[in-house]
């Protein structure tokens, strides 16, 4: 009798299990909410430059992207490619994420510290930059369309 309770309990253990994976699986597979799916793109974009990758870092661009000084996706590439072939190592870190939701589209703003510097123990360069930029929904997936950056400090080492 003992064991027939136990074999029940473990079933209705298992039927509960699975009760929870129904209920909870397609939530687990769905698409993280649009706040967090930013905050992710935005976190690989710092991987992307920590990585000196500037084809991923422009996966991200918008097809209509500008930057400063109408800068297309493009010239932003370009731009990434000449800072990592001039320096053997880059860093950034990045602050605190402000992020505002607007239906399809997205403002996030942030401060950047990059470093860059030939691999020695302290960088060669560092600056501190005020970051804000544009998103937009696009098949599903966030796509920056515009970035903007104001340098709030810098200091040169050698």
């Amino acid at each position: 009798m003992q064991a027939m309770a136990g074999k029940r309990s473990a079933m209705v253990a298992l039927a509960g299990w699975l009760c929870a994976a129904a209920v909870l699986g397609p939530a687990g597979c769905a698409r993280p909410l649009p706040e967090q799916a930013l905050r992710e793109a935005v976190d690989d974009m710092e991987e992307a430059i920590e990585s000196r990758d500037a084809g991923a870092l422009q996966q991200w661009l918008a097809d209509d992207f500008i930057g400063p000084e109408g800068m297309d996706r493009a010239g932003a590439r370009r731009l990434a490619t000449l800072h990592f072939m001039r320096h053997d190592v880059v860093g950034v870190t990045l602050g605190p994420r402000e992020v505002a939701l607007h239906g399809e589209r997205a403002t996030v703003r942030f401060s950047a510290a990059l470093t860059a510097g030939s691999g020695r123990l302290l960088p060669d360069a560092a600056r501190v930059y005020q970051v804000e930029s544009g998103w937009r929904l696009v098949d599903g997936d966030w796509r920056m369309t515009s970035l903007r950056w104001t340098s709030v400090g810098a200091a040169e080492g050698g």
